[in-house]
């Protein structure tokens, strides 16, 4: 379990990076996923800020899970 968490947080946490510098750079426009998203249109940024916090968050409390 804590492996499957620290996974899905990186997932997460690379999404949420490569779509702030998709955002800011227009670089890895194919990693992205919320720019494919219609309905978050002008909140694209905020979206990835808070993928990329949420992604770290979950890292972290995947290390403090017990095996």
């Amino acid at each position: 379990m804590k492996k499957i968490c620290e996974s899905v947080g990186f997932l997460v946490f690379v999404q949420g990076v490569a779509g702030l510098v998709n955002e800011l750079t227009g670089w890895f426009r194919f990693w992205t996923l919320v720019r494919r998203l219609d309905f978050v249109g002008p909140y694209a940024t905020f979206v990835n800020i808070v993928l990329a916090v949420a992604g770290a968050a979950v890292m972290v409390a995947a290390d403090r899970l017990k095996e």
